[in-house]
């Protein structure tokens, strides 16, 4: 194999597929990028395909490069990438292989790698995919910002370590549906169901795979393309084909905490209570980061009292006319809502001290979010 790549074109490719390789591997194997290059003497078209996978995840990512000689091998993922990284700019990079090593040339440095066959690489297999549509690359990269903070990091709970995709229905319209919740607080996104999606079966896309994508739609345009089963789950976007498992579990009827009933309507600045949450939070204990709302006519009184730190306390204006009461949450998770809300104003529908706390930009936003309170 010997082909010719330039070094910005290389990284970017090697950016997203090292970043599925875990760093430390039983099966050496995995710690590596298959790395094919192709030419078509025809056509005149030629490049490179690199695929890295962690058996549970895959992600496969073509490169324009010139390419000599056809062929392909595998070779480590991280140090491969961190060689590229440090290269000029602007610098012409040269990989050929032979006799079981890598050579990577470019202007006077030059490197020589151990490889690993090619035929010993494994590939997911994908089996059949039946449901198949598109979603706009700014609808899902949406979907995954308001929902990816809220996933659940306890693996004994596996069944919330993803975001939940199905699809519903809305006021009698069909509407495609993603929620993730760690138990303490949920997010929901609801966008119009795409063509192609009725029918599909309810899916769990694990945390990975989901940081994956943030970092692929981060660089793409247009729409991505998705098609999934009841087990695999495949995103075709830009020059990268990103392919994962899926988690096999029941995800729990969040709808049954979406509270319906909650009568006192708080409306406020979302900038000055997430920034009035963070300054009085700044004296909170670690373990608790407890922030209590004490609730007054037109106005929020913010405070947390430390028994090693001391007292905090911040009024911030609103618009609030029900009874007065306190309510306590942390103020991390109440941070995390509030950095997702794009409008000025953020209604808050409460009902009491110990019931959940329903949070959104408005009747029309596409998201809302779900916090438990906090004994404070």
């Amino acid at each position: 194999m010997k082909a010719t790549i330039e070094r910005a074109t290389l990284l970017k490719s090697l950016g997203h597929v090292q970043s599925v390789v875990e760093r430390r591997n039983t099966i050496p194997i995995l710690s590596n990028v298959l790395i094919e290059a192709s030419g078509d003497p025809v056509s005149g078209a030629s490049g490179l395909r690199l695929m890295a996978t962690d058996l549970d995840l895959q992600i496969v990512e073509s490169a324009t490069a010139h390419v000599d000689q056809p062929g392909a091998t595998t070779v480590s993922a991280h140090t491969l990438f961190d060689i590229v990284r440090k290269l000029p700019e602007g610098a012409q990079v040269e990989l050929t292989v032979a006799e079981g090593k890598m050579t990577v040339v470019a202007g006077r440095a030059r490197f020589n790698l151990a490889t690993l066959p090619r035929d010993d690489f494994p590939v997911i297999a994908e089996g059949e995919l039946p449901t198949h549509f598109t979603l706009p690359v700014a609808v899902l990269r949406q979907i995954i910002d308001k929902t990816r903070f809220a996933i659940s990091s306890e693996e004994t709970r596996y069944y919330l370590n993803g975001i939940f995709v199905h699809v519903s229905e809305e006021g009698g319209q069909p509407v495609l549906r993603a929620a993730a919740t760690d138990g303490h607080r949920l997010a929901r996104v609801t966008v119009p169901q795409p063509q192609g999606a009725a029918g599909m079966p309810d899916v769990i896309v694990p945390r990975k795979c989901v940081a994956e994508l943030r970092k692929l739609v981060d660089e793409a345009d247009g729409d991505v393309e998705i098609s999934l089963s009841s087990s695999k789950i495949r995103f075709s976007l830009g020059g990268a084909v990103l392919t994962s498992k899926l988690i096999d579990g029941t995800f729990p009827d969040y709808s049954r905490v979406i509270p319906t009933a909650n009568d006192r309507l708080l409306r406020i600045d979302s900038k000055s209570l997430s920034n009035g949450v963070d300054r009085v939070s700044t004296i909170a204990s670690e373990k608790t980061r407890a922030v209590k709302l004490a609730l007054d006519r037109d106005k929020v009184t913010l405070s947390v009292t430390s028994p090693e730190n001391g007292r905090a306390e911040e009024e911030v204006a609103a618009v609030y006319a029900s009874e007065p009461f306190e309510i306590g949450f942390n103020a991390r998770y109440l941070m995390d809502i509030l950095g997702q809300i794009e409008s000025e104003e953020v209604e808050v529908h409460l009902a009491d001290a110990a019931a959940p706390t329903l949070i959104r930009e408005g009747e029309k936003s596409p998201a809302l979010y779900v916090l438990m309170p906090m004994r404070v």
